[in-house]
C-alpha cells in the first residue's frame, strides 16, 4: 500500500507502509483531481497473520466488512466512517479526532495472564490441528473412511435382509394367485368320527384326474369321445396327526364298490358345478363319483369311509403331473422287469434303474394292463406308491431344496396345475416347516383291501378291516411297517367340565341302539325320542352285544348334547367312547323302564361328574394289507 503524502520514494530510515498514520476521508477528498471518494480496497484471498506488536498491525479484517458499507456510501449513503474512528468506537477511546492525520489508535497488548472474557462471551479457540502430522492426518482420513464403508455395509446388509423377507412373503402372495380354488369340503359332516380325538390332525383328499379335455388329452389321457368328463384315478387319502410325528396315505382303487349319495352335477371342462342333481346310488364306482359329481361328492363318499375330517382338496391332471416332474429333473425307480402294458406299449424296456421324464412317469403311474402283475389296479397302485416314495425323496434332497430354480420350478407347477380348496402357500410352508423331524422312514403307504370283484367288475370293499385301519389312524395307533419320527410335545388337555347346560333337542343327531333283547325296541324308542324333538340318525342293535344297564354314549365334545338325552332315561349311564364323532347313542339296556321323559329344557344346568369312560374299542389291523414304507429304497 504506497503513502499518499509524497510521490518520492521512502527513505531508507522511514517507518514501513503499516505503520505509517492512516489518512481520512477529508484529506483525501481534499487532493486535486479527486473526483470524489476512493473505493475500498478489496483485500487478497489470504491475508497472513502478522507477528509484529499488536499496535502495529493494520486492522485489514475491519477494513473488509466495511467494504459494502463504503459501496452504498459512494452511491450517497450515510457518512463513511474511517477504519480509525471505527477501532476508537469500539476500544471506547474518546481521545482520537478524525481531524488529526497523525494520531494512529493504539490498541493494548493482550495479557496472557488476563482472566477469560467476562459475561457470556466464549473464549478463542483454535481451528485445525496444527500439531498433528501428514501421515497422522491421512491414518485419520482412512479410519474415517472405513468407518463410513462399515455404516454402508451394516446399512447394505438391513436392507438386504428386508428385501429378501420381502421377496418371500412376495412370492408367497404371488403363488396363492395362482391356485385354483374349487369347492369340495363338508367338514361338518356326521360321518366325522370322533372329531374332537382328530383336533390338530392334518388330512388331505389328492386326487389325480384324467380328464381327456385340453392339455391332459395332449399328453396321453385319451380324447373326449374316448371317455367323456373326467375320472379320479388316483385317489389318496394323507393324514398327518398332530403331534407330527408320522404321515399315513391310504390309496383307494378307482374300481371300489361305493354308495354314492345324492349330489350335484359337475362339469370337469369348465371346473364348475351345474345345475343337474344326481339321486343316491348303490353299486357305483367310485371313479365314477367323480365323474358325476366332482370334489364335493367323491369328498362325501371317503369321508363316510373312513370317518376321517378331510380338512383339505388337491386335485391334479396329467398335465400338471408330467410339469412337476420334468421340473426337478425327474425321478428315479428301479423295477425287476421290463414294463409292458396292453395299451400304452413299453413304458421300460429293461429292468433295472431309471430316472423318468415327466412323459415316462406319467405312463409308469397310469399303466394298469401289465400281465405279470395281475390285478391292474392293485399292481398299478403299488408303482403309483413307491413312485411317489420316490418323487418324495428327490424333492426333499439338497438338489431340490437347495436348487431355488428347481425349487421354485416345482411349486409354480403345483400352483399352477392344480384347484383346491384350503390350501395356500403360506399354510404349505407352516406344514413343511411342522414336518422337519419326519424323514421318508415315517411316511407309509396303504392300500384299502378289497375281497375280488362282483358282477360289474367292481372292487368289493372289506368293510370291517376299512374300519380297523381308520381306527387306528384317528387313535393314532402303531401301523404294520411304519417308523415314526420323534412326537412333538403336546398341550396338556383341559379338564372336563364338571356341569354342563342342556340343548335343544333338534339340534342332537341319536343313534338307537338295542342291547336288551327285546325285539323292536330301538324303533319304539326312536319314534318316541323324535316325538321330543330328537333328530334320529340311526336305529340297530348293539354292536358289543346284549347289557344290563342303559347307557348314553357319546364323544368328549358333545357332553351337553349327551346330557340333554340322558335326561330323557333317568338312571341312565353317561359314558364318555370315541369314534361316535358328533352322534349321541343310547344303549337301551334290559333294565330300561320302556319310558321316554321329556328331556330339560334348553339351558339348564345338569352335572356330568360321574361321567365313566368307556373302554377302547380292540382294533385288528388286518395282517395282509399291502403297506410301502417311503424309505424302501429296494427295488421292487
Amino acid at each position: 500500500m504506497g503513502d499518499d503524502h509524497s510521490s518520492e520514494p521512502p527513505t531508507p530510515g522511514s517507518r514501513a507502509p503499516w505503520e505509517r498514520p492512516l489518512a481520512d476521508r477529508s484529506y483525501r477528498e481534499a487532493r486535486p483531481g479527486r473526483q470524489g471518494p476512493v473505493p475500498p480496497r478489496q483485500p487478497p484471498p489470504e491475508h497472513p497473520v502478522p507477528t509484529g506488536p499488536p499496535s502495529q498491525v493494520e486492522p485489514t479484517a475491519s477494513a473488509n466488512q466495511d467494504s459494502g458499507r463504503n459501496a452504498r456510501r459512494a452511491a450517497g449513503g450515510p457518512t463513511a466512517v474511517s477504519v480509525a474512528n471505527l477501532v476508537k468506537k469500539v476500544s471506547g477511546d474518546d481521545s482520537h479526532r478524525p481531524d488529526d492525520p497523525d494520531k494512529t489508535e493504539i490498541i493494548p497488548a493482550v495479557d496472557k495472564q488476563q482472566s477469560p472474557m467476562p459475561g457470556n462471551m466464549s473464549a478463542p479457540r483454535a481451528v485445525g490441528n496444527p500439531g498433528v502430522t501428514r501421515l497422522a492426518l491421512n491414518r485419520s482420513r482412512r479410519r474415517k473412511r472405513l468407518r463410513t464403508a462399515g455404516r454402508a455395509a451394516v446399512a447394505m446388509v438391513a436392507v438386504g435382509a428386508l428385501v429378501g423377507t420381502g421377496t418371500v412373503w412376495g412370492y408367497l402372495h404371488s403363488t396363492m394367485g395362482k391356485f385354483g380354488q374349487i369347492a369340495a369340503l363338508d367338514t361338518e359332516s356326521t360321518d366325522i368320527v370322533d372329531a374332537l380325538g382328530q383336533m390338530g390332525d392334518e388330512t388331505y383328499l389328492i386326487v389325480g384326474t384324467d380328464t381327456r379335455a385340453g392339455a391332459s388329452g395332449a399328453v396321453g389321457a385319451g380324447t373326449v369321445e374316448d371317455a367323456e368328463g373326467a375320472r379320479a384315478d388316483v385317489v389318496m387319502l394323507v393324514n398327518i396327526p398332530a403331534d407330527r410325528s408320522r404321515v399315513v396315505t391310504v390309496s383307494f382303487p378307482r374300481d371300489l364298490d361305493v354308495e354314492r349319495p345324492a349330489c350335484q352335477g359337475w362339469d370337469n371342462d369348465a371346473g364348475t358345478y351345474v345345475d343337474e342333481k344326481y339321486p343316491a346310488a348303490y353299486g357305483d364306482k367310485l371313479n365314477a363319483t367323480y365323474a358325476l359329481g366332482g370334489p364335493k361328492c367323491l369328498v362325501k363318499v371317503i369321508q363316510k369311509m373312513s370317518g376321517l375330517k378331510i380338512g383339505h382338496f388337491v386335485g391334479m391332471d396329467f398335465a400338471g403331473f408330467e410339469t412337476m416332474v420334468d421340473e426337478i429333473g425327474g425321478v428315479q425307480v428301479c423295477t425287476p422287469q421290463p414294463l409292458e402294458d396292453g395299451i400304452l406299449g413299453t413304458v421300460l424296456p429293461e429292468a433295472g434303474t431309471h430316472v423318468l421324464d415327466g412323459n415316462t412317469a406319467l405312463n409308469f403311474v397310469r399303466a394298469r394292463h401289465v400281465e405279470s402283475e395281475g390285478n391292474g389296479d392293485y399292481g398299478r397302485i403299488n408303482r403309483q406308491q413307491k413312485f411317489l416314495s420316490s418323487l418324495l425323496r428327490g424333492a426333499l434332497s439338497s438338489e431340490v431344496l437347495l436348487n431355488p430354480a428347481k425349487l421354485n420350478g416345482l411349486i409354480n407347477a403345483f400352483t399352477s396345475e392344480t384347484f383346491v380348496e384350503n390350501i395356500d402357500t403360506e399354510s404349505l410352508v407352516t406344514l413343511g416347516r411342522s414336518l422337519q423331524n419326519v424323514d421318508a422312514d415315517a411316511v407309509t403307504f396303504l392300500t384299502v383291501p378289497t375281497a375280488g370283484t362282483n358282477e360289474w367288475g367292481n372292487e368289493i370293499p372289506r368293510t370291517d378291516d376299512i374300519k380297523s385301519i381308520f381306527r387306528a389312524i384317528i387313535d393314532d395307533d402303531d401301523l404294520p411297517g411304519e417308523k415314526r419320527a420323534e412326537p412333538l410335545p403336546q398341550s396338556v388337555p383341559e379338564p372336563q367340565p364338571q356341569s354342563v347346560q342342556t340343548v335343544d333337542p333338534s339340534s342332537v343327531n341319536v343313534q338307537v341302539s338295542n342291547a336288551s333283547g327285546e325285539s323292536g325296541l330301538a324303533a319304539t324308542v326312536a319314534a318316541s325320542l323324535a316325538a321330543e324333538g330328537f333328530e334320529i340318525y340311526d336305529v340297530g342293535n348293539y354292536a358289543a352285544g346284549t347289557t344290563d344297564d342303559t347307557v348314553v354314549r357319546f364323544s368328549p365334545a358333545n357332553d351337553d348334547e349327551a346330557a340333554t338325552v340322558a335326561s330323557s332315561f333317568p338312571g341312565a349311564v353317561l359314558e364318555s367312547a370315541k369314534g361316535l364323532g358328533t352322534v349321541v347313542e343310547v344303549v337301551l339296556g334290559s333294565n330300561f323302564s320302556g319310558t321316554v321323559q321329556t328331556p330339560l329344557a334348553s339351558d339348564t344346568p345338569v352335572s356330568v361328574s360321574d361321567v365313566r369312560v368307556g373302554e377302547p374299542e380292540d382294533v385288528e389291523i388286518p395282517t395282509d394289507l399291502a403297506v410301502v414304507n417311503a424309505g424302501d429304497v429296494s427295488c421292487y
